[in-house]
């Protein structure tokens, strides 16, 4: 019998058609759980909802984020779900476990002053062009890290202004991208996109040296370097989020914003939503009669 968990990612990758970084993902996760499973002599064909609580205790003393927590429990609820369709299981041992609250926190992000001055830090380094392209796209357009390495030069449609994005389970979707962007990343692809290049060819829009696709941990290294100093720790997902916090904050629609994300579900979206004291402000000014 093939493992549980091989059947359940074969599932993923044939039925749902998820990404491989999301089925590492389920992998990595589920991997951890068998692996807490062995040491208490038990296997995935007959853990009980004990073992699960239990293991979600030792991953809060091993002093795991609750968003990393939330994440484990996601991917054991997909494999029981899977496991009882299959009738590998009779019972779902996860079904109705509550998610605590504050697992779902608003992610930290910084100003829109704050974003000017990284995108704006000066540089002296060859590959400066391509990273200050990278710091635009990702705040202009909201991109995920895995987004911006796989984007092709021919999504970027500078008459009308959008980009192409392939996201999540490989779908599609059309985002607008800031004028200030379209220059950069422009001003990228004619003056340093082709030195790395050196006369070979490639699809996609971000290069390393020697002309090789970028890769999420180069990126996620690069926005490190660069965010050094700052008030908070900043990642490429950092960005994002100030994109949408800073939509929300300006007047956007939120199914707008869950449109321009790549969010299946609004329930996602909504995490932005949280009311931050210059959105009271504003609404107090623009609302209240002597604002």
């Amino acid at each position: 019998m093939m493992d549980p968990t091989e059947q359940f990612l074969n599932f993923l990758t044939v039925e749902k058609g998820l990404s491989s970084n999301t089925l590492e993902a389920y992998r990595r996760d589920i991997g951890k759980f068998s692996v807490f499973l062995k040491k208490n002599n038990k296997k995935l064909i007959n853990f009980k909802r004990a073992d699960i609580l239990a293991f979600i205790d030792q991953m809060r003393n091993d002093g795991n984020q609750p968003a990393t927590i939330a994440r484990n429990i996601a991917a054991l609820r997909g494999l029981c779900r899977f496991m009882l369709m299959e009738g590998i299981i009779k019972e779902d041992p996860i079904e109705n476990l509550l998610t605590p609250k504050g697992w779902k926190r608003v992610p930290r992000i910084i100003g829109t002053d704050e974003v000017s001055s990284l995108i704006n830090k000066p540089r002296g380094k060859k590959l400066s062009l391509r990273d200050r392209a990278i710091l635009e796209i990702i705040y202009s357009s909201g991109l995920r890290a895995s987004e911006v390495v796989t984007l092709k030069a021919s999504d970027v449609n500078f008459e009308a202004g959008f980009i192409t994005v392939t996201g999540k389970g490989s779908k599609q979707r059309v985002v607008p991208i800031h004028e200030h962007a379209l220059n950069t990343i422009n001003r990228y692809i004619e003056e340093l996109r082709p030195q790395l290049l050196k006369n070979r060819e490639s699809p996609y829009l971000f290069l390393a040296k020697g002309g090789k696709p970028m890769t999420r941990q180069r990126l996620w290294q690069l926005i490190k370097a660069y965010a050094a100093g700052f008030s908070i720790k900043i990642s490429p997902h950092t960005l994002r989020h100030c994109f949408a916090s800073h939509l929300l904050d300006g007047g956007a629609d939120l199914r707008a914003l869950q449109k321009m994300l790549g969010h299946t579900d609004i329930t996602t979206t909504q995490i932005y939503t949280k009311v931050t004291p210059e959105r009271l402000k504003k609404v107090h000014k623009n609302y209240h009669p002597r604002g």
